[in-house]
């Protein structure tokens, strides 16, 4: 197999950003240096001057397989992940049926071996009922377990306090949290019953308002101290969360906290404009809470970025807002609004490469990956602040075939992706891999 050497880029990795080039041989990064001569076995790419990122690692999709194949598939969506510049993923449990025991992870790591064209790992999803089987899990083959503390559908929602707390006492991995709180929720929705009033989009963050994130994230954070549990709370949306995490390098933490891009871009001012194309639990909330979000990405407050990629069909998107799914497809643009924040300075693109690929990298403990090193696997991302990206529901890539950002303009584009030092995305098209993606392994 020829190497590659990407001539002249800007490597942004660790907190710095250089020029140097890089060679891929195989699957691994061979040679960093700031001029390595080409040799004949050398396919050259000419960076000039774009920047070369660690590879996004979202550690929060849901591709919809098995049983919600209409939705998404883990072809197509790993596909427009890779021209987003994600290069590994973990996907969570409730598909049909829900990942709930050793079997169906085992299907779910089976199609994924035959169809991914980026690395994974899957969630087991934590019931009231399958202690046995989240205790029986491999920390070095499984990311975590998910537990969706109040809100959710079918078997996943853990309610009973000893099952929580069996659970925080006994995970042998990562506890990762969707903590909105029914009690509140229902009490929300009882206010509208009670004056009569049939709610729309706008009441949305309303609903699902503050205090019913805040309740439920600090219980789970109130479980893990007792238990000395690692716990790992999602797509925070609210300033009042903020107080329940601190500040610091992440390698010290137990506790750690996330955004996810679309909170950072949107606020309850879209709603009017996009409507049940940005519904999603947590809900989008206040301009307030989205500008504290970024600043706590800043200041360390949130570890990690990633997507909650939830694609739903346009026609289940067109019901009213009660019965509208939440959701919302994201991979393919994750990276390029993140770019936004850049362009504005409300972010450097060494806190989005540290919040996108080190940190999921140093949380989950991945082998090999999140970096740019020599000896680590080649996954990369070329990114031209030169060039724009024109979005819109024609062009995107996934199933569900439309994006929350159409019509917007990125002032970044995705040039290249590699996945296991394969060039996969030239900026125009997605090839398939000539091997197999690969599971994600954890140094634990």
């Amino acid at each position: 197999m020829k190497s590659q050497l990407i001539k002249n880029a800007q490597i942004v990795n660790e907190g710095k950003t250089q020029r140097a080039d890089v060679r891929i041989t195989n699957q691994f990064i061979e040679c960093i240096a700031p001029n390595i001569t080409p040799s004949e076995n050398d396919d050259v790419i000419y960076a000039q001057g774009a920047y070369l990122l660690p590879g996004m690692i979202d550690d929060q999709v849901h591709f919809r397989e098995p049983g919600l194949t209409h939705k998404g598939s883990i072809l197509t969506e790993s596909r427009a992940a890779v021209a987003g510049g994600i290069t590994s993923y973990m996907e969570m449990p409730n598909v049909n049926p829900s990942t709930t025991n050793k079997a169906a992870l085992e299907e779910k790591y089976a199609i994924a071996e035959q169809h991914s064209y980026a690395n994974y790992s899957f969630y087991l999803g934590a019931t009231e009922h399958n202690l046995d089987d989240i205790k029986a899990l491999d920390p070095k083959k499984v990311c975590g377990v998910k537990v969706f503390m109040g809100a959710s559908t079918g078997n996943l929602l853990v309610e009973n306090p000893q099952a929580l707390e069996g659970i925080f006492r006994e995970c042998p991995v990562l506890i990762v949290t969707h903590c909105e709180d029914g009690k509140v929720i229902s009490k929300n929705n009882q206010r509208y019953e009670q004056q009569g009033i049939v709610p729309n989009i706008t009441d949305h963050p309303k609903i699902r308002d503050a205090q019913a994130c805040y309740a439920s994230s600090s219980y789970a954070v109130s479980l893990a101290k007792k238990y000395n549990a690692q716990l790992h709370v999602l797509h925070i949306t609210t300033e009042k969360e903020l107080s329940l995490f601190t500040k610091g390098d992440i390698a010290n933490k137990s506790i750690t906290a996330e955004a996810c891009v679309h909170h950072l871009y949107f606020s309850e001012q879209d709603y009017e404009a996009l409507g049940n194309l940005i519904k999603c639990n947590p809900a989008i909330k206040a301009k307030t809470d989205r500008d504290a979000l970024i600043n706590a990405v800043k200041n360390n407050q949130i570890d990690i970025i990633a997507t909650d990629h939830a694609p739903h069909t346009w026609q289940e998107k067109q019901t009213d807002y009660v019965n509208a799914p939440a959701g919302l497809p994201l991979v393919e643009h994750a990276l390029l609004s993140l770019l936004e924040h850049v362009k504005h300075n409300r972010l450097s693109i060494e806190q989005v490469v540290e919040k996108t690929a080190h940190n999921p990298a140093l949380r989950f403990s991945i082998n090999k990956r999140g970096f740019i090193k020599e000896g680590y696997y080649a996954d990369l991302v070329l990114v031209s602040t030169q060039q724009t990206t024109k979005v819109s529901h024609d062009n995107c890539r996934y199933l569900c075939g439309w994006t929350p950002f159409d019509g917007v303009e990125f002032s970044s584009k995705i040039v290249s992706t590699w996945v296991n030092g394969e060039r996969l995305y030239d900026g125009k098209t997605v090839s398939k891999p000539s091997k197999p993606a690969m599971p994600l392994v954890f140094n634990r």
